[in-house]
């Protein structure tokens, strides 16, 4: 049954506060303007008879004497197949100037998968990016972040990853979005060809901060139906920092006491709840996120990082444009090096790293000015090609190729026996005829 209340007590922000009785949290209400019009909010925050409401718009327009009527639902997104193609705010509306989806309505934000359901991960999602697919697998139904500073190339790298991606939808929960990364997205998805099997959840930096928190929401919820149907989704959401906040603004609204660094005390449990939405669901199909995360500052003990490192399993850090092989660690790449990828793969990728690091100690002592060895000379020549063939994000291979390049390049730079490697593996990969 709808509750009607004709008083508004507060207009704070884009929060509005209303004496009630019987609503819940998450709860939407209907805000009828005096000019007709009307706008949407949900329930944040009950106290006695109080009642808190976020706002999805601006709310400009907005008077004490508009109408307030709670629907007695929770926020819902809508799901179809017609969703494919698509781009959509945060409040689900589409911003493409296309209809509007006719489908099953789905709420938002509701518990992970039921964890008796769930296959532990043992598939590999293939990116063609070598410092990933090499050295640290992407994994299905993994969580994994990218942490970056602000500049870095990280949207161009999960433009990317969703053109190349053997997943069957790409769904993309972009927060904060500048225009020109917004248009890069739509552009890039255009050209690749991958545009009939992504669906886009936008909140541009100019949109309210309310409807920041519901992107990844819906895309989510989203994700879930068509693991439900049995398809492999892939969830990028750029950028988590945005989102945060986003928190952070709407809890000092709300004059909470923040916790560190003004986050709220919630800012792990309200991650987490997102990021443990990953699944692989037995006898259905998967859901895997990959999410940027900008370090203010590059500091990665900053309290938005420092919770993510707790939830996720694991990160890829860019640096300088390239993944970074000494920061970068997918918890779950045992799960399918040398598994379910080629024999080889463990013991070339644990030597190419170790080379990698030796000649970072090359490259000091050369600019230092010490006296280089034969082996120094050996080691710069190694990361000079390992960084062109290796790190460069601009290198697209699939994995058997890039592990038959990582073999081509020891042998170009290395004898056999200076690698380090098992007799029985390098006698069978390792490429003949090979000229220093």
């Amino acid at each position: 049954m709808r509750k009607v209340y004709d008083r508004i007590l507060d207009i704070r922000g884009n929060l509005i506060t209303v004496a009630a009785e019987g609503v819940y949290l998450g709860e939407v209400a209907r805000i009828q303007k005096a000019n007709g019009t009307s706008t949407f909010a949900s329930v944040l925050r009950i106290e006695e008879d109080l009642v808190t409401c976020q706002v999805f718009e601006n709310t400009r327009g907005i008077s004490t004497g508009d109408r307030v009527i709670f629907l007695n639902r929770q926020i819902q997104a809508v799901f179809s197949s017609s969703l494919l193609g698509r781009r959509f705010d945060g409040a689900g509306d589409p911003i493409d100037d296309g209809p509007q989806i006719v489908g099953d309505q789905v709420d938002i934000g509701q518990p992970s998968f039921n964890p008796t359901q769930r296959i532990v991960p043992c598939e590999q999602v293939r990116t063609n990016i070598p410092m990933i697919d090499v050295f640290n697998c992407l994994v299905k139904s993994q969580k994994i972040p990218i942490f970056s500073v602000a500049g870095e190339p990280y949207n161009a790298l999960m433009m990317r990853i969703a053109n190349q991606t053997d997943a069957d939808v790409v769904v993309l929960a972009g927060m904060g979005l500048r225009f020109d990364d917004y248009s890069a997205f739509i552009e890039n998805a255009e050209k690749a060809g991958s545009i009939e099997k992504t669906v886009m959840f936008i909140h541009r930096a100019t949109d309210p901060a309310v409807e920041c928190l519901l992107v990844p929401d819906m895309a989510l919820s989203v994700a879930e139906k068509f693991a439900m149907e049995g398809r492999d989704v892939l969830v990028l959401m750029t950028d988590m920092t945005a989102f945060a906040d986003a928190i952070k603004e709407i809890s000092i609204t709300m004059d909470q006491i923040p916790s560190n660094r003004g986050y709220p005390g919630s800012l792990y449990s309200d991650l987490a709840a997102r990021y443990e939405k990953a699944v692989d669901i037995q006898g259905k199909g998967s859901i895997t996120i990959l999410s940027v995360t900008t370090m203010p500052g590059g500091d990665v003990t900053h309290p938005i990082p420092d919770n993510t490192g707790y939830i996720t399993e694991g990160q890829f850090y860019l640096h300088g444009g390239c993944i970074d092989p000494f920061g970068s660690l997918s918890r779950l790449k045992q799960q399918v090096i040398g598994k379910v990828t080629r024999e080889d793969h463990g013991d070339l990728a644990n030597a190419m790293i170790r080379l990698y690091a030796d000649s970072k100690k090359a490259r000091e002592r050369q600019a230092m000015g010490f006296r280089l060895s034969r082996w120094d000379e050996k080691l710069l020549r190694y990361s000079f090609l390992f960084e062109e063939r290796m790190m460069n994000l601009e290198v697209n291979l699939p994995l058997e190729k890039a592990l038959d390049l990582g073999w081509e390049t020891l042998a170009e730079c290395f004898d056999l026996e200076e690698v380090g490697l098992k007799k029985q593996i390098a006698d069978k990969y390792w490429p003949q005829n090979t000229v220093q």
